[in-house]
């Protein structure tokens, strides 16, 4: 963080200061307070950070961020509400910087277009990116609390459960890009219909400064069809042929995927990515029009997403006995499972085996869903389904109907994990996919210890 007086955190968020100090970093977690830092007592659903500040203190904290008064000896600034100002601190400390800020949603694959995008803005700039899952309302200050005097750039993934929250952290990341990867149906329980989520989707023009450009995914209906009114608009695709960015030439092999990006209407750059599936061509294709409207070359940027690594439990693949393992468990959804689904058809394989687990937060769709699910594995040729949880016996009683080979539902992981290991063969490919609840890591760990 770059270094900033008390007093003046104080003007910036409407407070009141006790005394002076220098601050360099933010902490809302007291338990991990560093000196220099001021600490934020937010208060959550089970807890009150507020309760913890004289421990942040005692940890080395210099100062405390508080709303009510607390029992504690040391500096602070008093506001009306903490959370509050973290965001307005943190779209303070944002406008302390003139630098190209890219900030990006989506209901599926942000995480990974995030990722790509920063490996190909740091090839030209110093970059500073959204890490882990810090994307809502707390996070994200957070992100742009980190901000050097040293950076050049930043990354902000903005996640969403609701309307009128991507409004909220556009205004305080104010962007330089935007991009909208997809319109899925992630958020079906809480907006309703696909037309809604668009709307939410959206919202990240409300902070894009004036002028600037928003990237979208050309062959996206629901985003093509948008109407972007004062904005420069860029489509990037792969069935378009109007897209501004266009992959073409698409070679999968077993780790890796080359394609090339015809742009300028003749132009073209080809790029290797180190992963597989035509999801991250799209994902790919994003960062790379990013990196072209911030004076990236296109070289750079084919050598950014070159060096792009996995992160999370993201088709992270690894290769056991012989066996290859895909997990990919972070997250999913009907829209990320297909295109999952899809990535194993191609993996090159004596028998390609699917383990899905329950997709969560789909409301009225999702019995249709997990169903649906079934059938794709029918249709990409999966010669081994094991599902997991409640929702999944519809896929798994899909599947049998479709006539996938080999199917088993189960409700116990260290059963699943048991039959996983009597099934598996070297020269196999497998897939983990579930949403991040049923935390489907827990059966791939037990495979690992079982057959390492």
């Amino acid at each position: 963080m770059k270094t900033m007086k008390l007093s003046e955190i104080a003007a910036a968020v409407g407070g009141t200061a006790s005394g002076e100090a220098e601050i360099n970093g933010v902490c809302i977690d007291s338990r991990i307070a560093r000196p220099g830092e001021i600490y934020i007592a937010i208060k959550g659903e089970r807890f009150d950070g507020h309760d913890f500040t004289q421990s942040a203190l005692s940890n080395g904290a210099v100062a405390a961020m508080i709303s009510h008064d607390v029992d504690c000896d040391g500096l602070f600034v008093k506001v009306d509400d903490t959370a509050k100002a973290l965001r307005q601190l943190a779209n303070y400390m944002r406008n302390r910087f003139d630098i190209p800020v890219v900030g990006l949603t989506g209901s599926v694959g942000k995480t990974t277009t995030k990722e790509m995008t920063a490996a190909v803005l740091s090839e030209k700039y110093n970059t500073l990116k959204t890490e882990g899952n810090l994307n809502n309302n707390i996070g994200l200050p957070r992100t742009l609390l980190r901000l050097e005097n040293d950076t050049e750039a930043a990354v902000i993934e903005m996640g969403m459960s609701n309307r009128g929250e991507i409004s909220e952290l556009s205004h305080i990341t104010e962007p330089t890009v935007a991009i909208i990867s997809n319109i899925g149906v992630s958020h079906m329980e809480t907006l309703g219909s696909r037309e809604n989520i668009l709307k939410a989707k959206l919202e990240i023009l409300d902070g894009l400064r004036e002028g600037c450009p928003i990237i979208l995914n050309g062959d996206d209906p629901y985003l093509m069809s948008a109407n972007i009114e004062n904005r420069p608009v860029y489509y990037y695709g792969i069935d378009s042929s109007d897209c501004d960015y266009r992959a073409t030439d698409i070679v999968q092999l077993d780790d890796e995927t080359s394609f090339t990006v015809v742009f300028d209407k003749d132009k073209s750059q080809r790029v290797t990515i180190p992963t597989v599936g035509i999801h991250n061509v799209y994902n790919a294709l994003a960062a790379f029009a990013a990196g072209m409207q911030l004076s990236v070359t296109p070289e750079q940027a084919a050598e950014g997403l070159k060096k792009y690594v996995p992160s999370g439990m993201r088709q992270r693949i690894n290769i056991v006995n012989g066996i290859r393992f895909i997990e990919d468990c972070y997250n999913a959804s009907p829209d990320s499972q297909r295109a999952a689904l899809r990535m194993l058809s191609g993996v090159r394989a004596n028998r390609r085996i699917a383990v899905l687990g329950d997709m969560l937060e789909l409301g009225s769709i999702s019995d249709e869903a997990h169903r649906n699910a079934g059938l794709l594995a029918s249709k990409n040729h999966i010669d081994i389904l094991f599902t997991y949880g409640e929702k999944s016996v519809l896929t798994a009683n899909k599947a049998v109907e479709c006539g996938v080979p080999t199917v088993k539902s189960f409700l116990d992981k260290e059963k699943l994990a048991d039959e996983l290991v009597t099934t598996l063969k070297t020269g196999d490919a497998v897939l983990f996919k579930a949403s991040r609840g049923m935390a489907l890591e827990d059966v791939i760990n037990a495979v690992y210890e079982k057959i390492k």
